[in-house]
């Protein structure tokens, strides 16, 4: 029983730590293509981005860009065009204005 107790916790653990980002120079070799908006209420997602790696828990819009793509959980391109984004974000300056618009897209981050 306490073996499965920890699988359970360390499987959701790690789903929910999707928040360590990487933007690649490539788009082939991105998990998500993104286009920063010009207003918030236009983004599928306000971000803020976060001064250390364990203040990005969650899939909430805090994101801590790493130094190398292996260490992120995600990787990101950002797109000259809205048409050719998977995911439409607008950077915040505070971190309570950090979250999610649109739930529909908030799987591309887990």
């Amino acid at each position: 029983m306490r073996l499965l107790f920890f699988f359970v916790f360390v499987l959701s653990a790690s789903l929910c730590q999707a928040q360590e980002v990487f933007a690649v120079d490539y788009a082939s070799r991105a998990d998500v293509k993104v286009y920063v908006v010009d207003y918030a209420s236009r983004a599928d997602l306000k971000v803020f981005k976060v001064d250390y790696s364990g203040q990005a828990s969650g899939n909430e819009g805090l994101w801590f860009f790493t130094d190398y793509s292996g260490q992120a959980d995600k990787t990101i391109f950002y797109v000259d065009y809205e048409s050719q984004a998977d995911l439409k974000i607008f950077f915040v300056e505070y971190k309570g204005q950090a979250g999610w618009n649109s739930n529909s897209k908030k799987h591309l981050m887990y």
